[in-house]
């Protein structure tokens, strides 16, 4: 894989269509951190890091979803984990499930209202 893909995530303006994936926006986490008008800086105050810590994230090629997700709800978004496969539909992983050993340390409480 390549750099860029190895540190993308895959952003959708809607939460509930995911058709097709690669119609969506791709950017870094370094670009998602720019989208949101955030200094490194700025942004490790928010994940009660360092700024070398964020730095390091930004230039990483491989990490955890745990990592992924921590730094997008820093940022006030959601990780959802897409599988594509030849002639079928796009599917939502349900990998990072509320409460399971990997991400509950990570994940803030879930305050969006289900329907």
């Amino acid at each position: 894989m390549s750099k860029n893909r190895d540190n993308s995530i895959i952003a959708t303006a809607s939460e509930n269509s995911i058709s097709d994936v690669s119609d969506m926006q791709r950017v870094t986490l370094k670009q998602l951190r720019k989208m949101a008008g955030l200094t490194q800086a700025d942004f490790s105050e928010t994940m009660g890091v360092g700024q070398d810590t964020i730095s390091r994230l930004e230039k990483r090629h491989d990490m955890l979803l745990s990592t992924i997700s921590h730094y997008v709800e820093s940022l006030g978004g959601r990780v959802d984990v897409v599988a594509t496969f030849p002639n079928r539909q796009a599917i939502v992983l349900d990998c990072l499930e509320e409460g399971s050993a990997s991400t509950k340390k990570n994940r803030p409480p879930d305050t969006s209202k289900k329907v």
